[in-house]
């Protein structure tokens, strides 16, 4: 996996945030975060939703698996970051969405990308939803 996103963020980075294949026309971000405990820094390829106010939307799906990517127990301790999308840089501030919020944003992910929904089948805990909103 680690040897796949490498690609992707080259990829994305070559191309002002545009790549192929598997995530070819979907929004792609670059979601750099703090190991909670290691302290390193990292940076995973997530997609993504625009809410409109200027905050993004990110989703713990981890494809369906059992488990929480280790990004998102990384920005629940460390949620000062920043994300790269397209050529941008943007300093963000991430917050889980809880109760209605979150399933708005997660209702429409599935709308709009449904491979969200096929995740969530397969898996038994509820995905969470991450807001990153604009700091600075």
């Amino acid at each position: 996996m680690a040897d796949f996103n490498v690609q992707v963020i080259d990829e994305f980075r070559a191309n002002g945030g545009k790549v192929g294949g598997h995530f070819e026309g979907a929004p792609l971000l670059l979601l750099h975060h703090k190991g909670a405990k290691s302290g390193t820094e990292r940076v995973n390829p997530l997609m993504y939703q625009e809410l409109g106010d200027g905050s993004i939307a990110i989703f713990a799906s981890k494809a369906g698996a059992p488990t929480n990517p280790d990004w998102y127990h990384n920005l629940v301790a460390n949620p000062e970051t920043t994300i790269e999308i397209g050529t941008e840089t943007r300093a963000v501030r991430a917050r889980v969405a809880e109760g209605e919020e979150r399933e708005r944003i997660w209702t429409r992910q599935k709308e709009l990308l449904p491979n969200f929904a096929e995740y969530e089948k397969t898996t038994s805990r509820e995905i969470p939803v991450v807001v990153l909103e604009p700091r600075g």
